[in-house]
């Protein structure tokens, strides 16, 4: 749940980025290849074209640039989450779904979070 600080910034626990990602998701047999919308190192928010109804498991797979931005460096993480928020998107095109990561082993949920700590302003980094 965030929490508005005085100067009216988010508050999170942990703290999520509007980054776009090559994002993968897998469930009731249907793939998708999306991109996040925003991320965190529990969940991610992005747009897929058919509807999934809240409480679906599913698996996903995501990549994350390394800093100095070479290929092969990149990190990948692979882990399950649920389906937590389904929403229809802007003009009928799809749907906006939010998924929390509920089986993450704690190195994927690391790599996630220094990835997320890159492009926060260091006071929240330390978090």
């Amino acid at each position: 749940m965030k929490k508005p600080s005085k100067a009216g910034a988010e508050r999170r626990r942990y703290p999520r980025i509007k980054k776009k990602l090559d994002f993968k998701v897998a469930a009731d047999g249907y793939r998708f290849v999306t991109a996040t919308k925003d991320i965190s190192c529990i969940g991610a928010y992005c747009h897929i074209n058919k509807y999934i109804p809240p409480f679906t498991k599913v698996a996903v797979g995501l990549a994350m640039p390394a800093k100095n931005g070479h290929p092969a460096k990149e990190a990948r993480v692979s882990c399950q989450g649920v389906i937590v928020r389904t929403e229809d998107a802007k003009q009928g095109k799809g749907f906006n779904i939010a998924i929390f990561f509920n089986q993450i082993n704690e190195s994927q949920r690391k790599k996630i979070a220094g990835y997320v700590n890159r492009f926060l302003p260091p006071a929240a980094a330390n978090r």
